[in-house]
């Protein structure tokens, strides 16, 4: 339709200082322009990043600021250069929401690594308007980074496979792990790590859950079908299953040691690193050498990868495990996330949710 005269004023949950708390904030969102998608929210998940990015744990935060970044809408207009998309689609958005669309990365479809991409919240648009999240009524985004979500899939569902889903998806299919017969190990039994558990094995892996404690050992056997269960301070055990490992999927988000991981691959294993740290991890060399192992990083997924999983966690009829709330929830939410009290995600009832109490 183009664009509008007039720029829509909605309501978001912001917060406006580094406490993180969060409250409704009134703004006005850009024009929809030719390649725009206007969509309203139904459904956002709530990530471990965000606290990050609330808290300022990175020193980049600028406020007021609405996070959310696992975004599920109903599309209400598009731009008249939109092609993918119609009113009534139903709709995902990820981390990012504008890229270069030139640069090498871009080019090759990984726009995940341009270096001018923009994020979702936390950032500002080429025009230096900020750009705001999912925890609100609305969001207007470029169509190249808006996928369908597949039909049967329910948004508050499909909201965390956006980056959960996405964030393991993509590095097994990057490095040549999607063949079957694979033993991999999950570190961290969070948001991320419990889609890693459940990825790996609809891809026929023989999964490890690796945890500081024994308290998630039913929950990772039972309940998302894990082989088998270490505790890493279990050093006879650690010992036990050195060397078996293909790759480890590490989601921990907090300091830790890297070497009693690192044991446990094969020669060529890959020790992949999902968390978001703001400190120096450390490892001895030989570690690596005497395995020809790797320590490697991933960050989401492309566009591409989205739809490619999204089609995958329909066909093996994958869901994330989540906890409804609404938004008048939602700081005691990111309190319990801290405590990791959560099994496994937030989703928050955006559209069923009075956003000015």
């Amino acid at each position: 339709m183009g664009s509008l005269e007039t720029e829509r004023k909605i309501v978001g949950w912001a917060a406006t200082d580094s406490t993180g708390h969060l409250a409704p904030y009134t703004y006005s969102l850009r024009d929809t322009g030719p390649e725009d998608v206007f969509i309203k929210v139904i459904s956002c998940g709530i990530c471990h990043t965000d606290i990050h990015q609330i808290k300022n744990d990175l020193g980049m935060s600028h406020y007021p600021m609405v996070p959310g970044h696992e975004v599920v809408g109903e599309v209400v207009e598009v731009g008249s250069d939109v092609t993918k998309f119609k009113a009534g689609d139903v709709v995902g958005v990820g981390v990012i929401v504008g890229s270069c669309k030139n640069c090498h990365p871009c080019k090759s479809e990984l726009e995940q690594y341009c270096n001018k991409k923009i994020w979702s919240y936390n950032d500002v648009y080429t025009d230096g308007k900020p750009t705001q999240g999912g925890f609100a009524e609305s969001m207007v985004v470029d169509q190249k980074f808006v996928v369908r979500i597949p039909d049967g899939m329910s948004p508050e569902q499909a909201a965390p496979l956006l980056c959960a889903g996405l964030t393991v998806y993509s590095p097994l299919k990057h490095f040549g792990l999607k063949q079957s017969g694979l033993r991999g190990g999950i570190l961290g039994l969070g948001g991320v790590g419990h889609m890693g558990v459940k990825v790996a094995k609809a891809m026929g892996h023989h999964v490890t859950v690796i945890s500081s404690s024994d308290k998630k050992r039913e929950e990772a056997m039972e309940h998302l079908g894990a082989d088998e269960y270490l505790v890493s301070s279990d050093v006879e055990s650690m010992q036990k299953a050195a060397d078996q490992l293909d790759y480890i999927i590490d989601t921990v988000p907090v300091v830790h040691p890297l070497e009693p991981y690192l044991s446990l691959l094969k020669l060529d294993g890959k020790l992949i690193l999902m968390g978001v740290i703001n400190t120096p991890l450390q490892f001895v060399s030989p570690m690596v050498m005497l395995g020809r192992k790797s320590i490697t990083g991933s960050f989401i997924g492309s566009m591409k990868e989205t739809e490619e999983m999204l089609e995958f966690c329909k066909e093996k009829g994958l869901a994330s495990m989540i906890e409804v709330i609404k938004m008048d929830y939602i700081n005691t939410a990111f309190e319990r996330l801290e405590k990791n009290d959560v099994r496994y995600r937030f989703v928050v009832d955006v559209a069923g949710s009075k956003l000015i109490p």
